[in-house]
């Protein structure tokens, strides 16, 4: 298992240099989406002004504070609180993120399914997995809101954050059909099955 720091946006290469059970630290730039963003970008055909060729992703509809924008604080929004949400729900949207949008790094909670998994491993992308319980902490790697666009979709906007040593962050996902769901779903079967054949049935 391998660290690495990875400073948005980043290349094909360094996401295929991952694998799971690396751990990840991201810097610079993370962008907020979450069901109705994507809903609105890929059933709606609606586009957004962000470029988020090579950047990652992060499953959230963040609690925030409006106020007055000023030179350190242009978006008009400060974070609260701001955590990560269920992942599984939105598989349908990962190729579209990648193929049309560019976007290389999916974050969430949960994991997704096997046609993300296809999709990271043909168009060079990767899943961060972040543990539940963990949005206080989350926070604390925000050092501000910069920039939001959808904004009447309020909370599903699409976010702009700034981020500082964002992580570490578990590689759950790899762009090599590596999947450490589908190996934790393959040690339960085994498991069960072994645990009934002790039991004779």
């Amino acid at each position: 298992m391998t660290h690495h720091v990875l400073h948005m946006p980043c290349a094909e290469e360094q996401i295929r240099a991952l694998r799971i059970g690396d751990t990840v630290t991201l810097q610079d730039t993370l962008f907020g989406i979450r069901d109705a963003t994507q809903i609105h970008m890929f059933d709606h055909g609606r586009r957004t002004r962000f470029d988020l060729k090579g950047h990652a992703v992060i499953h959230t509809a963040p609690n925030v504070r409006k106020v007055d924008k000023r030179s350190t604080n242009d978006s008009g929004y400060e974070a609260v609180c701001i955590g990560t949400t269920t992942s599984d729900r939105m598989e349908r949207f990962t190729r579209p993120l990648m193929e049309r949008e560019g976007v290389r790094i999916v974050i969430g909670k949960g994991g997704l399914r096997d046609a993300s998994l296809q999709a990271f491993a043909e168009l060079g992308g990767v899943y961060l997995a972040i543990i539940g319980g963990t949005a206080a902490l989350e926070t604390t790697w925000i050092e501000a809101i910069e920039d939001v666009d959808l904004d009447d979709l309020n909370p599903e906007s699409l976010w702009r954050f700034r981020i500082r040593d964002f992580g570490p962050l578990l590689v759950a996902m790899d762009a090599h059909g590596g999947s450490l769901y589908a190996t934790v779903q393959r040690d339960v079967e085994a498991r069960r099955a072994a645990a009934l054949a002790r039991l004779g049935a």
